[in-house]
């Protein structure tokens, strides 16, 4: 069997104490490859669900939406992180201007001791729209970015770049990565446009819808058409995936945690496509996008709460990957032979209570030895 990577998701929430014990036990106790943090103004968990009947982890006098800036947060991660490679898992090009995405990474690699991992992605309306930016070309906008953090990447002394979004004359970015240790370009990409600039221009990619084994293969069958096409070698290329995990001790108590309120809400976050397929109609409306529609606060919360009762549980049990520790390494390591080589997994058993956080931290780590055992 193909040694599997592991990384885990979701270190982007103060207290920063606490994220820093995080990191920190993520590298001594679980032995992990990766971790992750996100970048958003907005959390996709609405303020008006935000109690303790949703999560054991919320307060109703708290927010959903306190997220620290993942450029500050990763430079201060990187002692505590050691070898284990930090990553944002994604930000986009419509908050951040290009050349400061490549900045960051480039310095952010001169702290770090291995590459960092700079998952790209198209973005969300929900944090671009609320606050006045135009959402209507991301993926032509991301293109164009990519292409200029090549070049910043790759070029000293003055470029020039003329797109429909950027345009540079003879802009100057002379910092460069430390030796060694590049940053790596992962781009969340699912539909054929997204998959062929992965193949294009990313040095790994980094869906995080779910894909069955059949779907990851064509997938990354369409990357390596798309790179051979521009001429690019594919080598060192690292196929990966977010997983939501929801892991219980038995089979059947994974399949009581489906049943949460968090975790059905999850299925919320999936699109109309994914709802269809099962033969049903998105509760948010025909045509929806999930997560890249979602905006928290344009609902109110009989109709989240009315939406959640409407998920069927066979559709939630095929948008997340649950079971026993051994189901979900079945499941990873059926994707492993269609092709991933790097998972990283958002422990969404931690919603539910205090005593299945800990157990699924706790399967994290069995994972992590059983996947790299390969």
């Amino acid at each position: 069997m193909t040694r599997i990577a592991v990384g885990m998701a979701g270190i982007s929430n103060p207290p920063y104490r606490r994220v820093r014990q995080t990191v920190t036990f993520a590298r001594r106790v679980l032995k992990l490859d990766s971790i992750w943090a996100v970048d958003h103004f907005l959390g996709f968990f609405p303020k008006v669900l935000w109690d303790k009947d949703f999560s054991w982890a919320a307060n109703p006098d708290d927010s959903p939406h306190h997220y620290f800036d993942y450029q500050v947060l990763l430079g201060a991660l990187a002692k505590p992180a050691g070898n284990m490679q930090l990553a944002v898992g994604v930000t986009e090009p419509i908050r951040r201007h290009p050349v400061l995405i490549a900045q960051a990474f480039m310095t952010l690699s001169h702290m770090t001791a291995k590459p960092p991992i700079l998952g790209i992605g198209a973005g969300e309306r929900e944090n671009t729209e609320p606050y006045g930016l135009d959402f209507s070309r991301p993926v032509a906008l991301l293109e164009e970015a990519l292409q200029i953090i090549r070049q910043c990447f790759d070029s000293y002394g003055p470029f020039d770049f003329s797109g429909t979004h950027f345009n540079l004359d003879r802009a100057v970015l002379d910092l460069r990565p430390a030796p060694g240790k590049r940053p790596e370009i992962w781009i969340a990409a699912h539909g054929p446009r997204m998959l062929r600039l992965t193949g294009e221009y990313g040095d790994g990619w980094y869906p995080v819808f779910p894909y069955t084994p059949e779907q990851y293969e064509s997938a990354l069958i369409a990357i390596g058409e798309a790179a051979e096409r521009v001429g690019r070698d594919l080598a060192g290329f690292t196929p990966g995936a977010l997983v939501l995990a929801v892991v219980g001790r038995t089979r059947a108590a994974a399949r009581k945690l489906l049943d949460h309120k968090s975790i059905r809400f999850t299925a919320l976050l999936a699109s109309d496509d994914v709802w269809q397929r099962a033969g049903q109609t998105h509760p948010l409306g025909e045509g929806f996008r999930g997560m890249i529609d979602f905006v928290p606060q344009d609902y109110e919360k009989a109709e989240l709460e009315h939406a959640i009762e409407q998920v069927p549980i066979d559709l939630l049990a095929d948008t997340v990957t649950w079971g026993t520790v051994d189901d979900v390494e079945r499941s990873i390591r059926d994707l492993g032979d269609a092709g991933l080589r790097h998972v990283v997994i958002s422990p969404g058993g931690a919603l539910v209570s205090r005593r299945d956080a800990l157990f699924n931290l706790r399967a994290i780590g069995t994972l992590v030895r059983r996947l790299h055992a390969g």
